[in-house]
Formats: structure tokens, sequence, C-alpha cells
């Protein structure tokens, strides 16, 4: 696997830098004990990844949710293609032909006899011949000791860098993004996908800044006169 900047510092292209988000949820008034509901979604190419930030409407794991922490779940239809991915019985459900789904988990895992709070990021591909969303392919399970490159956590923000060379997913310049919050309609968005211009373009955040590393040219042996 190719080496990467830490997470902290490659956050992810322009839409992660101020563009409008992708999906944005106004989540009515809910209880303490009710689980973390995602409430903007914001996703990017950057180089052959996917970038996401994801805001929760209260931090997603930790020992605040208790035993009611995050279980939310992000279809990517990574070409925008209905033809390709996941086949629902329903054809025009929103889901349907969604090529990954990643699930933002708050669990607690044993450690030294001891069960400690972790954030878990599943991530599922759907193959041409699944037709319910159980029916994916697991690719990978994240989190951010062992994966810190990749998965980042901050209060109610966790920020995500998705390798799209795992699995064999399809690429377009349009991606589609799904979001079914508990209770409500199904939201959908639309994003520059890995095929569109510009895609591998990186872009490097420093002191909360977007910069981006522009080659200087060198100086033709004219010029120096």
């Amino acid at each position: 696997m190719r080496a990467l900047l830490p997470l902290c510092a490659l956050l992810a292209a322009p839409a992660l830098a101020g563009e409008k988000p992708t999906l944005v949820y106004k989540s009515p008034p809910r209880g303490d004990d009710e689980r973390p509901v995602m409430v903007s979604v914001v996703v990017g190419p950057q180089g052959s990844d996917y970038a996401l930030k994801i805001e929760f409407n209260k931090e997603p794991w930790g020992e605040g949710c208790g035993t009611r922490c995050a279980n939310a779940t992000l279809f990517l239809d990574t070409d925008n293609n209905k033809a390709t991915g996941l086949k629902l019985s329903d054809a025009k459900a929103p889901e349907t032909g969604a090529d990954l789904a990643l699930t933002v988990q708050g669990t607690k895992e044993l450690s030294g006899g001891v069960r400690l709070p972790t954030l878990k990021v599943k991530v599922v591909q759907y193959a041409e011949d699944a037709t319910s969303v159980e029916q994916g392919l697991s690719l990978a399970e994240l989190d951010p000791k062992v994966d810190s490159e990749r998965v980042l956590a901050e209060g109610t923000s966790v920020y995500l860098l998705i390798d799209a060379n795992i699995g064999n997913l399809p690429a377009g310049k349009t991606l589609r993004v799904v979001y079914h919050p508990p209770d409500s309609k199904p939201l959908v968005g639309t994003a520059k996908g890995l095929a569109s211009p510009g895609a591998n373009r990186v872009e490097i955040f420093k002191d909360g800044k977007l910069s981006n590393p522009v080659q200087k040219k060198k100086k033709s042996d004219y010029e120096k006169y």
C-alpha cells in the first residue's frame, strides 16, 4: 500500500475545504437516549481515495453515548449508475445502484479485561448479484487507533479516507450519496466522482487552511540573464 500523509494533514478534496455539504439532515429534537445521527456529509475525491467529513448531532462514540452510540450507514454509488452494484427489488429505491456502504459505529471492545469505547468504520462493497443490503462483501473494518491515517474522530466530526483501490469499485465523473435517517425519508446528493477532472489533485490542510503544493517553474538559461 502506498505511503500516506497523516489524515490530520491530508484532510480531503476541495469539498472538505468549504464547498457546500453533499447531504444535510435537519434532525428534529431527539432525546438523550437516541443514537447520534448524521446531520452533514461532505464527500469528494482525493487522489485514489474517497474523502469524507461526516458531522453528527452529538458525539458518535465514547462514554457520553453509553450503549446508544452511532450506528449509521452511508451508501455510495461510485459511478452514479443504478445498473451496477446493489440491485434491490425496488429499482427506484435510492440505495439501488450503491457500490459501497460505509457504516460508522460507536461500540465497546474488550481490552485487558475492560470494555473500552471505540469507533469502527465498516466498508462493504456490493457486487452485481447483491439483492439486499445484507449481501455485501466486507472489504475493511477501520478504527482510529489502528488506521489513524484513514480515520480521525474529533468531537462530533468523523473524517475518512476510503481507498478506492480496495475491491473492484467502478468509478465515474459523478458520485451519488444516500443516507436514510431514522424515521425519515432518504436523502440523496451528488458529488464529484473519482473520474472527474482534477480528481487526482492533492489538497493539504495546514493550520486549518487549504493549500495546494505547486511546483515552481525553473528558469531557463535565457531567463537567468
